[in-house]
């Protein structure tokens, strides 16, 4: 009996790759890991081995085509003979009696008239082939409605919540919590029942049953299985990779030694690691450990983690950014004064409509109507910079420290907007950024950036363009600070510093002073830039 190679993970994010060369052919026998093909991914060349002795029974890829990861590479006709079928066939026998929601799966139907049917992940956002999932909101066996959240997954981008499309119960979860969920792949199964709402509750229990009978059997398997595997037989191969079998041979341990945690006993890296330190705390004397008082040493823990989702999609473009376009800085300060007397004027009316008025709005509302007089500034190069388009729409976006990372919404067309309009949309954008809730179109078609260090504390920075945009501006704190006033007299001002960074291919120095000069008028002198929105 055959059985298929499951093409694994090879890297990070990495969901397809190419085979370049079959080292096999069908009816080839082969050894255990002895290398079968050559696949190369977007970052390097990777050599699949066997897992186990065998005969090639079917190579699924011609050499050059792409082969997607967790799917089926080639098959293998395992050795063992008869015994291995039979056991093979055994065991799926007892997978069918065990957990028939999976054999509701195979026939997608049942006599009963309840079909099985596979909810696909869609797309989610733009380039976008796979995402992490946060959060299941429902289990194996509950009914679920039309348009009820079934789960929460995470791209690069923004937190997006997946309905249901139709009623039913949930039949099978395909995904751990964690997991990297692929577009276009199952996602979870549900059952809907074609006989009225008794089937559906009937469905309801029996889906749960078969849950918590899959659930004792797995238990037992799985604790079987270890105690199968505490102990090696003299002269029996341990299960591993090539790789693992070298830094055994590195850290001279008897790999057949280990006690393998994967499938069929197979050994990872961390078994090798945890064996040693098992060892070297087994070599310390006795003697040591009874003494009278024992110091206790403590060592830093390190820990490595994947950068995933938006702190991915930030590194990757923050890289980009500054690997190609050359950035300059120029800075400034700005006394506010007026305008916070301004807003402190109109905040309680605000409030009263429950609008959350804040300075942001004004520095958005000032910076449209010097972009009327400086368009360059609301433009965007293509790839190579041999073009630039100059946009109508002035969609300015707004760093937003996110519980999922550094997310850049933007408020669009802020040309036809009012202040209270902005401050309206600006609370709303915010609230679903820090949420991890924002839509792919709200991170969208940006023109221009605002970053608020100042909310953090900070004073000046250097930030980083918002590639494609041409510029970004930094806000630092407000401080009252003395300043002389046209009569040579000290007085409190309120004064912010702002750092811009420009595109230095597209907007020379003395462009961005003059727009920062017009923009500051607007600030600095409230009345000017109610005059110019009339």
């Amino acid at each position: 009996m055959s059985t298929d190679f499951i093409l694994p993970d090879i890297g990070e994010g990495i969901v397809e790759c190419e085979v370049v060369e079959w080292l096999v052919a069908e009816g080839d026998t082969v050894k255990e890991d002895q290398p079968i093909c050559e696949v190369m991914t977007d970052k390097a060349m990777v050599e699949i081995p066997a897992k186990s002795d065998g005969v090639i029974a079917k190579l699924y890829y011609q050499k050059g085509e792409i082969a997607k990861v967790h799917g089926p590479l080639f098959a293998i006709e395992e050795s063992g003979g008869d015994v291995k079928s039979e056991s093979s066939t055994e065991a799926a026998s007892n997978s069918t009696s065990v957990n028939p929601v999976q054999n509701q799966k195979l026939d997608n139907s049942n006599s009963s008239g309840t079909i099985l049917e596979d909810f696909l992940l869609p797309d989610i956002g733009e380039g976008i082939v796979e995402c992490e999932v946060v959060e299941w909101l429902v289990a194996e066996g509950d009914a679920v409605k039309e348009d009820q959240p079934i789960c929460e997954v995470m791209t690069d981008k923004a937190m997006v919540e997946i309905p249901a499309k139709s009623d039913g119960t949930v039949a099978k979860l395909y995904y751990q919590k964690g997991e990297i969920a692929i577009v276009h792949q199952p996602l979870f199964a549900i059952a809907v029942a074609g006989n009225g709402p008794a089937q559906a509750e009937s469905l309801t229990q029996q889906v749960k049953a078969e849950k918590a009978v899959t659930n004792n059997t797995q238990n037992v398997s799985s604790s079987a299985q270890v105690d199968s595997n505490k102990i090696l037989p003299n002269g029996k191969k341990a299960v591993a990779s090539p790789a693992v079998r070298r830094l055994a041979r590195e850290m001279n341990l008897d790999i057949t030694m280990v006690q393998g945690t994967g499938a069929k006993g197979r050994v990872y890296k961390q078994d090798l690691l945890n064996h040693s330190a098992t060892q070297q705390a087994s070599a310390t004397p006795a003697s040591s450990l009874n003494a009278g008082a024992v110091e206790k040493v403590t060592q830093p823990l390190t820990r490595v983690e994947p950068i995933r989702g938006v702190k991915s999609a930030m590194a990757k473009a923050m890289q980009d950014s500054v690997s190609t376009i050359p950035h300059f800085t120029y800075s400034d300060e700005i006394d506010l004064t007026a305008l916070y007397a301004l807003r402190k004027q109109l905040k309680p009316e605000y409030e009263a409509q429950g609008i959350k008025l804040t300075m942001m709005p004004f520095f958005m509302k000032a910076m449209s109507l010097a972009m009327k007089q400086f368009p360059i500034m609301n433009s965007k190069p293509n790839a190579d910079c041999t073009e630039l388009t100059y946009y109508s729409e002035h969609n300015i976006g707004m760093a937003v420290d996110s519980k999922v990372g550094l997310l850049v919404p933007n408020i669009k067309g802020c040309e036809s907007l009012s202040i209270k309009e902005i401050a309206v949309k600006m609370t709303e954008v915010t609230e679903q950024a820090r949420a991890g809730r924002l839509s792919p179109e709200q991170l969208k078609g940006g023109t221009i950036s605002i970053s608020n260090i100042g909310a953090l504390g900070g004073t000046t920075a250097t930030p980083i363009i918002n590639k494609p945009e041409v510029a970004i501006v930094a806000l630092g704190k407000m401080q009252l600070l003395p300043r002389f006033n046209d009569q040579g007299e000290v007085e409190a001002r309120r004064m912010m510093n702002v750092s811009w960074s420009g595109d230095h291919r597209i907007i020379d120095g003395g462009t961005i002073a003059r727009f920062n000069n017009l923009w500051t008028k607007y600030l600095e002198n409230p009345s000017s830039m109610i005059m110019d929105m009339v």
